[in-house]
């Protein structure tokens, strides 16, 4: 999910009355939302479970390390202000434990939600790098927007009444977590459909994309024999042929070696190749079967190319050794 409604939930987390728990309890709560997304500033890092957005850190052993990390950077926040005579508005005292706590509640909510999307999430990592997928909800949900944010502004306002303040972010939480396990619910059923629909042999993957704003429908994918399908659900009358995926080809498998395509390669879970073939090399253009229908319209198309190796043609490893005094 996008980090707004990372923040969002943390903060209607508060304002059911966590955040009177402590001093930088609600600051702990919506950084605790958003932590697991510190992995995008990583990509360079050997390590590839780090390096792979929704990879380590949002995984069960980076969800257990983090939230302490984070605990004791605003403890230390608050020991240097205290150190300078700051004057708390809200008038609690801190407590480390409940700090600890604020913030596992928070970053546990994060891997939960990205897993409601078709981006899936490694929930295993590091120790394996499969991707977990809801497909619940679209990876920016307006009506998450539109139900957290009011339930905050009402807690806010009565909080400045003096009434009963955690209500509403209670009732705005539980009209949330309705929304998200209905649409899960439309889900399984369209999965269900396809693999009666197709019987034997079960599809090897099936994705059910939520489009923007018609959490109804559902943008249908999947694998089955070295060919994609799509569709559009609840009916299926735009169902297209099934298309070669190339995956199997040779100079794709090469092409997938490339450092040029290693992020790609590393979050794609419906990958699909087209290839342009010449005498000594091959333009390979990759697209995800989860973002576009074709190659051309793929959101998160990627294109290498390789030498395809044809007697006559250069080696590219001898062509990239420096000559000799140069």
């Amino acid at each position: 999910m996008d980090n707004l409604t990372h923040s969002l939930v943390g903060w209607t987390l508060g304002q059911v009355g966590l955040k009177t728990k402590t001093r930088k309890g609600l600051a702990a709560l919506i950084l605790g939302a958003n932590m697991p997304d510190i992995d995008v500033f990583l990509g360079w890092v050997p390590w590839a479970p780090l390096a792979t957005h929704r990879g380590f850190t949002h995984g069960v052993v980076g969800v257990l390390v983090m939230p302490p990390m984070l605990a004791a950077l605003l403890w230390l926040l608050d020991r240097w202000q205290v150190r300078r005579g700051t004057v708390f508005k809200s008038g609690l005292a801190m407590h480390f434990g409940w700090l600890v706590g604020l913030s596992y509640i928070a970053t546990f909510t994060h891997p939960l939600l990205d897993w409601q999307t078709t981006y899936s999430v490694q929930l295993l990592s590091p120790f394996s790098n499969l991707w977990f997928h809801n497909d619940a909800l679209f990876i920016i949900d307006v009506w998450i927007w539109v139900m957290l944010g009011a339930a905050i502004w009402l807690s806010k306002r009565a909080q400045r009444r003096g009434s009963n303040w955690p209500k509403p972010a209670r009732a705005g939480l539980a009209i949330v977590l309705l929304y998200v396990g209905s649409n899960s619910m439309v889900t399984m059923a369209e999965k269900d459909q396809v693999r009666a629909a197709l019987s034997a042999p079960v599809p090897e993957t099936i994705y059910a994309s939520p489009p923007p704003f018609q959490f109804w429908r559902r943008e249908l994918a999947w694998r089955l024999n070295g060919s994609i399908t799509w569709a559009d659900a609840p009916n299926r009358q735009s169902m297209t042929r099934p298309m070669p995926d190339n995956m199997g080809d040779p100079i794709v498998r090469e092409a997938l070696r490339s450092p040029q395509v290693a992020s790609f390669a590393r979050w794609s879970t419906m990958p699909f190749a087209q290839v342009e073939k010449g005498h000594c090399s091959a333009r390979v253009t990759f697209g995800d079967a989860r973002y576009g229908r074709s190659i051309a319209g793929n959101r998160f198309g990627q294109q290498v190319t390789v030498p395809t190796g044809y007697p006559g043609c250069p080696d590219p490893h001898l062509a990239a050794k420096p000559r000799e005094g140069s």
